[in-house]
């Protein structure tokens, strides 16, 4: 008898899953070489790798429990049965796109890899993108937040610096705290971010020297230390430590809009659009597989306009 997808739990992310309360190993060790290819020649964010591994080995899993076929065979019918168990299962839309788009990914490696001649990834999934837009600062905002730490010592240094890039590239907090001290260049203006070369402004390479050559040496405790920012132990950031400080700093400035992580990156992408920028080279910057993952930007531009237009039109 099949096994609902709900029974299958995973115990971590890698070749492994447990299936009836056993340990069962993935029907095809070519999951272990889709996992090299995302994180070597795609560069995919961690969070990106993590979630679309995760996604094809439950796929399998899927697979296994329906005594159905090989995760090899590309066979759109299963897929959609998978989706739609995703959805009967009270996934978010969000979650069953991402899966969608995960398998999209893995059967396009198949051939671009010679595994397989010709697959078809036209899956319908029955979902809409989930209609609440990010929220964006204004351009005041943005400058009011950049000017709040004071660089008066180390520490406003660096997170002076911190904010500055995020905002100058548009990164993602995870990447900006993996960025290594090499991976920037002031003679030729970028940086390097998970296989992408980013340029950033004057002003935001100004405040990085800064804090590079007046904050980073009093902060690392060890002279090998790779990081491009630290924590006041002088190893590297974390992710949480980052977000406490734009939480702390968006407190200062009386900004009352409600803050993520990513707030900063969906600023920069829609402010980069209002300014004559084409969504191909905002897909390049922000390390998007597919350009339609960039459309939500012109979204909230059209949005914006709208707006705009009832309110002030007479």
């Amino acid at each position: 008898m099949p096994v609902p997808i709900d029974h299958v739990n995973f115990q971590k992310i890698d070749l492994y899953y447990i299936h009836r309360g056993r340990t069962v190993k993935t029907l095809t060790g070519v999951i272990k070489e889709y996992k090299a290819y995302l994180r070597d020649i795609k560069k995919a964010s961690k969070n990106t790798y993590t979630s679309y591994v995760r996604d094809i080995v439950q796929y399998e899993a899927f697979l296994l429990s329906q005594g159905e076929g090989e995760i090899m065979i590309n066979n759109v019918t299963l897929v959609e049965k998978y989706l739609k168990t995703l959805r009967d299962n009270g996934k978010a839309p969000s979650t069953v796109l991402r899966s969608s788009a995960a398998l999209k990914s893995f059967y396009k490696y198949l051939v671009s890899s010679g595994k397989a001649e010709k697959v078809n990834t036209k899956f319908r999934t029955d979902c809409r993108r989930e209609n609440k837009l990010p929220e964006i600062l204004t351009n005041e905002e943005v400058t009011l937040l950049l000017s709040q730490p004071d660089e008066c010592d180390p520490k406003g240094y660096r997170d002076r610096a911190m904010l500055e890039i995020m905002y100058a590239t548009g990164i993602k907090v995870s990447e900006v705290v993996g960025l290594d001290i090499t991976d920037v260049s002031f003679e030729l203006g970028f940086i390097r971010c998970s296989g992408r070369t980013i340029p950033i402004y004057p002003v935001a390479q100004e405040v990085l020297k800064r804090y590079i050559t007046r904050s980073r040496n009093a902060l690392v405790s060890n002279p090998e230390e790779k990081a491009l920012f630290v924590n006041l132990m002088g190893e590297r950031i974390s992710r949480q430590g980052l977000w406490k400080i734009i939480k702390h700093y968006t407190a200062l400035a009386n900004i009352e809009k409600e803050i993520t992580p990513h707030t900063l990156r969906h600023s920069f992408a829609v402010h980069l659009l209002e300014n004559g920028a084409d969504l191909r080279s905002l897909q390049e910057i922000l390390g998007y597989a597919d350009i339609s993952s960039t459309q939500v930007y012109a979204d909230i531009i059209k949005s914006r306009m709208s707006d705009a237009y009832s309110k002030y039109h007479p």
